[in-house]
């Protein structure tokens, strides 16, 4: 016997939209999770609907305080906001399983009380037994034997100090519903057998908890990642339990977002790769613009010839309805130059107030910054803002404006031309003659080049090269004259004259 869609399946589309982002406390927030609340946070934000923000962490073996206060920490940094949940309050409260203990006995007692769930004694070894004396192989599990047992069965097991686990009565026709992302799906009748919803014991299980919670939070769009498809089943009949015995009226529609991959191969990005790790992610330089546009690509697109867009354009283009369900594939290398795009568009104030904690951390700078050296980062940050795509780049590229001395990159010294000593105190000469108050990087730029160019006839590159590791200690620098100017006179002769005296 087959079976049509719920009819008590949600329409809700608009403002009635309440979606929800619940992960386990356990290691650190990664992209995957992130991603999750991002899709759930855009179709909250462009429906007008709303986001509850949940935890579940009824694992004590496994949930800590710390990764719950890391997974406030993500959302707070990527400013995904929610309206309802955690840390916020709400007409559900609590939002953490483990203080809704109450709420789930009382659910499981209306269940019971319908017909729904049922006390169940089979232990493991016994359902083996009687799979193998039936010829049914061991992987089909369970065989609903306790389904039907008489109070004068229950009594006798209970009489042997057995305590009972509870499981759903699952029906027995096909469940099917239409995927937000893929389609229509049918899981066929007798697919999996009655499935335990509460141990012995009274331990909630997951397959119970996260329908419940959902169904007396009035969640109407279960958006979650794919490997959790298989569950579906279960929870459509459960739904259908907890509809029948009046815990809820309707039941909410399900998208199930594609696998995240790794660079490389065909498998799911690890939780331990570093660049599913979300804070490693901040602490090499991405700022929320950027992260959350490109983690917003991993399935879906605001058209096919634009990857880069501000949040409020994310907002009104996201539908779940056009996520693709084929597998993304993580590539850092277009994450940063995503990344880069979005620090291009930062005002230039905003740009250098983030440049501080990574200056910081290198020692560069105090946090806040000394009123010269907020002078000298305000003018250098400009220099950089175009040629960045990682924050994390900044102590590479601005230290030399924060040191006294100049550290000596390796193969900027073995890139140094035969003559670069020549070029150096040529340059010395040059500098000398253009006066201090003069000292700008137009006046520094006209000068070694009459110098070197039209002196000694040497091409830009081969000229300015010596000058630059001089100045900065690499091959690579924020641009020179500027960077010259910004030293002043007399710390940029010095400097020259310092890299004369290291090569001799």
């Amino acid at each position: 016997m087959s079976a049509a869609i719920d009819p008590r399946t949600t329409t809700a589309s608009g403002t009635d939209v309440r979606v929800r982002f619940c992960p386990s406390p356990t290691g650190l927030p990664h992209v995957g999770m992130v991603r999750t609340a991002l899709y759930n946070w855009a179709y909250a934000r462009h429906t007008g609907g709303k986001l509850i923000f949940r935890v579940e962490d009824t694992d004590a073996a496994r949930d800590s305080e710390e990764s719950y206060r890391q997974l406030v920490d993500a959302l707070t940094w990527l400013e995904i906001d929610w309206d309802e949940g955690v840390e916020k309050g709400g007409p559900h409260a609590p939002y953490r399983q483990s203080q809704r203990r109450e709420v789930y006995a009382e659910v499981l007692e209306r269940l019971i009380a319908s017909g729904a769930v049922y006390e169940s004694y089979s232990t493991a070894e016994e359902i083996d037994a009687r799979n193998e004396a039936a010829g049914r192989a061991k992987q089909l599990g369970y065989d609903n034997f306790d389904r039907d047992l008489t109070d004068e069965q229950k009594a006798a097991f209970r009489a042997e100090g057995r305590e009972p686990a509870y499981r759903l009565r699952v029906p027995d026709h096909d469940l099917t519903y239409v995927d937000l992302i893929r389609g229509e799906v049918t899981f066929p009748a007798g697919s999996f057998p009655d499935f335990v919803v509460v141990r012995a014991g009274g331990q909630a299980l997951y397959t119970f908890t996260n329908p419940v919670d959902d169904a007396l939070m009035g969640i109407t769009h279960v958006i979650r990642g794919e490997d959790l498809m298989p569950s579906t089943a279960r929870q459509l009949a459960l739904y259908a339990a907890l509809n029948d015995a009046g815990v809820t009226d309707f039941v909410p529609r399900f998208g199930h977002m594609p696998l995240v991959l790794g660079e490389t191969g065909n498998k799911k990005l690890s939780k331990r790769d570093p660049q599913a790790d979300l804070f490693l992610l901040r602490e090499k330089g991405f700022i929320h613009e950027g992260l959350l546009n490109y983690l917003s690509l991993l399935g879906w697109s605001i058209a096919a010839d634009r990857d880069v867009f501000s949040r409020d354009e994310l907002v009104a283009a996201f539908d779940i309805a056009d996520v693709n369900p084929n597998p993304a594939r993580f590539d850092q290398k277009k994450a940063e130059s995503i990344n880069g795009d979005h620090i291009r568009m930062l005002e230039p104030a905003d740009f250098a107030s983030r440049l501080v904690p990574y200056l910081h951390a290198a020692g560069l700078v105090a946090n806040p910054p000394t009123a010269a050296q907020q002078a000298t980062l305000d003018a250098a940050a400009p220099l950089v803002q175009e040629r960045m795509q990682l924050l994390g780049e900044a102590s590479g590229l601005l230290g030399f404006l924060f040191r006294d001395e100049v550290a000596y990159d390796e193969d900027a010294l073995k890139g140094l031309p035969a003559n670069a000593g020549e070029v150096l105190v040529a340059s010395v000469g040059a500098l000398e003659l253009v006066p201090e108050q003069g000292f700008t990087a137009a006046a520094v730029q006209e000068a070694l080049a009459g110098a070197l160019i039209d002196g000694l006839g040497l091409k830009p590159r081969v000229a300015y090269g010596p000058l630059r590791v001089a100045v900065s200690g690499r091959r690579v620098s924020p641009p020179l004259f500027e960077s010259m100017e910004l030293l002043g006179k007399a710390e940029s002769v010095r400097r020259l004259g310092a890299l004369v005296e290291h090569l001799s």
